[in-house]
Formats: structure tokens, C-alpha cells, sequence
């Protein structure tokens, strides 16, 4: 399938993804970054997998699909000649053991069913002990122990278990998989009809928070429970995606493992969800903020794992053939290793919007900022591997710096309007050093644009954010020159491109093409709003949305090429975005 075919479900500690064919194809237990116990998104049906659907051996896709109302409740609907039956998905909220729950649902007429489980521990790399105990199926391998309750009779054969059914009108069965250490006694069996409708009502009061009423409610209510489903609950983390090692390039190298908590992500996620009145998501992360980088300045990581760790060590699956033979599938991330300027800034931003919101002080906030704040006085002016992550060698690259500056004028706003205490004139000093620096060094008079790096010619679409974070106004001509360069010379199909990639240009250290990422044309869109081109911005804005699939999700990148979504999925840095274009254009 491709990746625009999955559907998410999740508790806010772990996620899973629902094709259209009723496969669970991706799911990790119990954290977002545990190892895979389905995991054919990555390999095949021999990798872990679970299938509900009508009995037909092409395994047909759901004549249609949706979320129940603003939910993260799915609804998967089969029309076949005999009648039309439902499955519905969810993960209750965490109790003591994480859930999965699939309800079979006869709609019309008597429709004849099949499911088919094939449970592998470690990233399809351990065939569980699978034997039956008090009436249900229970998969045991080293650490991890599942128990499936089913309301048929399961038949083992071929390392899986099969049942065939039949679902009249009215009926409904419950198929419920839960996962515990293994150690452990067997978990309480939870009630699933029960918990659908607390699940239902725990995402109705939860939307019902949404300050967010323009023209695009649908778009960012999704998005906003896609950021949501993001985050993990026990510690306040905000995990870029569910996934791993999905392709920016089908069949190339570009894979990565983004089930970690990016400080530039989360504080962008952050950033969305208070700006539609979320203040306790935002308090949450603070104290998860404060924990993770607890510690001297220098040591501040560009991520953790979900509890703060610090420790991502990046490995190679070669058991796994990837999706689409990309290979290789990684796990962990050798980025946690860079040195990456800008998260500072976003850091810093964050904080600041967190107060201005009305987020009541913490003192200890303060003390980390200030620490913060003199690690980029005394480093603002070092190269390093940049917003992209690049594999090539360091640069100065404009955006590190630009995030430097918001930093200190974070810094120096905190001090101006809540009285904290500061070397207020040194900071200012600071600030506008850098600020002068950039426009006297990141600035090509000649073409009117800012460049990627220092001293380069080639453009980068993070110069987007420039009017964006407040460097520059918007009706600057170095601004709307910028904007317009981007326009003319980073677009491709439609799409604004990261930077150049090609053989000539060194910059990322990769081989290889990837699509568009997303955020960059949302990027687009709000600095177009911005210079006072809104008729631009609004038909970019809704072609954009247009690429989200049938229930509203989106994925890191769309590759124009294939016209298919590709990176990991779902992306909150293409989520987040959407929201801020929302609310500019409104």
C-alpha cells in the first residue's frame, strides 16, 4: 500500500497504522519507540501483521473510511454483494496495559468475514510461543507478551491465526490485543463497547477546547488531534511521527527514525496547539523540557526519547528489506549527535510564547534560559549541521543564525515585559551583532534574496521563516525578494524543494533525490500572507490541502515525481504548519 493508504489510531503513548485493506501494519508496544510487534510496513505480512476484512483473497480496500466525528475513533466500511459490514478501531486511553480494539460490525445484510494475525516481537525479528489459556490466545517472546481475546475460534497454521466469521445486521464482535511485559500476570480484561464510547468522549471534550473557528476548522481540527496523538501522555514529549525508515526517496537511503522528541518539532507542535488555547499541552511539555535538558547548557541534544533519554544510538535492521526495498531501515538517530544552532532559538521562542499565553512562571524556566541564552552568546558564531541535519560538513548556515538572533531577542523580551532578570544591554549588544552579521554576510545584494549558508549562492526554504519569527518585517525588500527567489528558483512542480539537491551540490552529504517537504510550501504560503499577497497564499494554501488523504492526514513529503506521499507518516512538521497558515489567513 502506499503510505497515504494508512489511517492513525492511538492511546498518547503509543500509535498505530490501519490500511485501507483493515491491515495493521505498524504498531509498537508500549512506546512510541519500542520495538515493532506489527511491523509489515517495513517488510511483509511475515513481519507482523493483523487483518480484519471481508473473506476475498485480494484482501479489498474499504469502499470508504473516517474518523468518527472529531475523533481518533476509525470507521472502515465494505459494500459486498451479500451486505455492507464495519470494522472499527481504536486504542483506549492507557490504563495499566496498552490496547488495541477492532469491533466487527454488520450494517446490512449477512456479510462473511476473515481475519488473519501474525504477531512478531522486535521488529519481525522474534516468532513468538503462541498457546491458549483460559479461553484466549496468549504470544510470548523474551520481553513482550500479548494476549488477544477473540470472539471466534482462532486456528493456528503457518506461524499465524486465521479465523473465518459471518456478521449479520446489528452484530458485533470484539476483538481486543493486549500487550505486557511478560513477567507479568495476565492483564484485567478491559470492556471494549465501554471504552469506545470513553474514547469518543475523552476526544469530543478535548476538541471542545479549540479556539480555532475560521473558514478551515475541518483541516486543523485533524491536524491539532494528529499533534495530540503525537504526544506521550506520562511525560509530556511530543514524538515527530510514529514511524521509522520511511523513504524521502522511494527505494534510497534517506531513512530515518523520527519516534523521538526534536526540540524544533515539538517546541513548532507546541507552538500550534497554544495558539488554538491548549495550555495544558504546553505546561506538560515545559516540565518535560525542564527534566530533558536539565544539565549544563552544552550538553543540550537537538532530541531526546520520549522520557527525556539521551542515548539514540542508530542502527541498521538488515532482517528488514524496508519500505519498498528502501533500505536501509534504521532505528535510533545519529543526529542526536549534531550540533544544531537554531533549536536554541526555538527553545527560547517557545518559553516566551508559553508566558505571553498566560502559562504561569516557573523560576526554574528562567534559570535554564539564561544558561541557554549564554551558550549562544559565546556559539552563535560557529558553523554547524543546520535545520536539515545534513551528513556534509558544517557551514554557517543563515537560518542557524537567524534562530540565534531570536534567542537573544526572546531573551531580551522576557526581561522587557516580565520583569525577569537579565544583562538586558549585553543581550540587546548581542542581538544586534548577529542581526548585522546576517545582513551583511547571508545577503546577495545582486539576486535581493538571502542565501542557505555564508558565502553561497544556493537558496534554502527555511529562509521562509525569516518575517516569520520577526527578523525582518514583511514589507522589507530583502524580505519579499527572498520570498520571490524561492519562488522562482526552489519550486518544482508546485512545491517548494528544502534546497538544491543535485551531484554538484555537497550540502547534505546524501546521494539520492526525496519529494518536497510540505512544510516548506505551508512556509510559503504564510510568508505570501505576509508581503500581502493573500489570493497566492490562499490557492497554495488549499492546493496543499488537497494532498492530505481521506482522513485528513499527512506525511513528511510529497513526491511530485510519483505523486505520492513519502517520508515518515504522519508528520507533525507537515501538521504543524498547516495550523499556522490557518490562523495568518484567517
Amino acid at each position: 500500500m502506499w503510505i497515504e493508504d494508512y489511517a492513525l489510531i492511538g492511546d498518547m503513548q503509543s500509535a498505530a497504522l490501519v490500511g485501507r485493506n483493515g491491515s495493521i501494519d505498524w504498531l509498537c508496544l508500549p512506546r512510541f519507540d519500542s520495538p515493532s510487534c506489527f511491523g509489515a510496513l517495513l517488510g511483509g505480512k511475515n513481519h507482523g501483521q493483523w487483518w480484519i476484512g471481508p473473506s476475498h483473497a485480494e484482501r479489498p480496500r474499504a469502499t470508504r473510511r473516517r474518523y468518527r466525528g472529531e475523533t481518533l475513533v476509525l470507521e472502515s466500511e465494505w459494500d459486498t454483494p451479500t451486505g455492507t459490514v464495519r470494522v472499527i478501531d481504536f486504542m483506549p486511553t492507557r490504563h495499566t496495559n496498552p490496547d488495541l480494539v477492532r469491533i466487527v460490525e454488520g450494517v446490512s445484510g449477512t456479510v462473511a468475514m476473515a481475519t488473519e494475525i501474525r504477531i512478531r516481537f522486535d521488529y519481525g525479528r522474534i516468532v513468538p510461543w503462541v498457546r491458549r489459556s483460559d479461553g484466549l490466545l496468549q504470544a510470548i517472546g523474551g520481553p513482550d507478551s500479548v494476549w488477544l481475546h477473540a470472539p471466534v475460534p482462532l486456528q493456528g497454521g503457518d506461524y499465524a491465526h486465521h479465523a473465518s466469521f459471518e456478521v449479520s445486521a446489528g452484530e458485533r464482535m470484539a476483538f481486543i490485543f493486549t500487550w505486557h511485559p511478560s513477567h507479568e500476570p495476565k492483564p484485567v480484561e478491559i470492556d471494549p463497547y465501554e471504552q469506545l464510547v470513553e474514547t469518543e468522549k475523552l476526544w469530543d471534550e478535548w476538541v471542545a477546547q479549540c479556539t480555532y473557528q475560521g473558514p478551515w476548522r475541518e483541516a486543523v481540527v485533524r491536524s491539532l488531534i494528529t499533534l495530540k496523538a503525537l504526544t506521550y501522555a506520562p511525560t509530556g514529549g511530543i514524538v515527530a511521527a510514529p514511524t521509522t525508515s520511511l523513504p524521502e526517496d522511494l527505494g534510497g537511503v534517506r531513512n530515518w527514525d523520527y519516534r523521538y522528541c526534536w526540540l524544533r518539532d515539538a517546541t513548532m507542535t507546541l507552538d500550534a496547539l497554544i495558539g488554538a488555547g491548549y495550555l495544558d499541552e504546553a505546561r506538560a511539555w515545559r516540565s518535560w523540557l525542564l527534566r530533558a535538558i536539565a544539565g549544563r547548557a552544552q550538553d543540550l541534544q537537538i532530541m531526546y526519547g520520549v522520557a527525556g533519554e539521551r542515548r539514540l544510538t542508530e542502527l541498521e535492521l538488515g532482517w528488514l528489506p524496508g519500505y519498498e526495498n528502501s533500505r536501509p531501515v534504521r532505528i535510533g538517530n545519529g543526529a542526536v549527535e549534531q550540533l544544531q544552532l537554531d533549536v536554541y532559538g526555538e527553545v527560547l521562542n517557545s518559553l516566551h510564547l508559553s508566558r505571553v499565553s498566560g502559562l504561569e512562571p516557573d523560576h526554574r524556566a528562567w534559570t535554564i534560559q539564561c544558561e541557554l541564552v549564554a551558550y549562544v552568546e559565546e556559539h552563535w558564531d560557529e558553523p554547524d549541521e543546520g535545520l536539515w541535519e545534513v551528513r556534509g560538513p558544517r557551514r554557517h548556515f543563515t537560518h542557524s543564525k537567524v534562530m540565534c538572533w531570536v534567542a537573544l531577542d526572546r531573551a531580551v523580551k522576557q526581561v522587557e515585559s516580565f520583569g525577569k532578570a537579565g544583562p538586558l544591554e549585553r543581550w540587546k549588544e548581542t542581538r544586534d551583532r548577529i542581526h548585522a552579521e546576517i545582513c551583511d554576510k547571508a545577503f546577495d545584494p545582486v539576486r535581493g534574496t538571502f542565501t542557505q549558508s555564508y558565502g553561497s549562492r544556493e537558496l534554502d526554504a527555511a529562509l521562509l521563516l525569516i518575517p516569520i519569527v520577526g527578523f525582518l518585517p514583511p514589507e522589507d525588500p530583502r524580505v519579499i525578494g527572498t520570498v520571490e527567489a524561492i519562488q522562482r528558483e526552489l519550486m518544482a512542480d508546485g512545491f517548494v524543494l528544502r534546497y538544491p539537491v543535485a551531484a554538484d551540490n555537497d550540502v547534505d552529504g546524501l546521494p539520492g533525490g526525496e519529494g518536497a517537504f510540505l512544510a516548506c510550501s505551508f512556509w510559503l504560503a504564510e510568508a505570501l500572507a505576509m508581503i500581502g499577497r493573500k489570493a497566492e497564499a490562499v490557492e497554495l494554501f488549499e492546493r496543499l490541502l488537497e494532498l492530505r488523504n481521506d482522513v485528513g492526514l499527512l506525511a513528511e513529503e510529497f513526491d511530485p515525481r510519483y505523486g505520492r506521499m513519502v517520508g515518515n507518516f504522519p508528520q507533525a512538521f507537515s501538521h504543524v504548519p498547516l495550523i499556522h497558515v490557518a490562523r495568518a489567513l484567517s
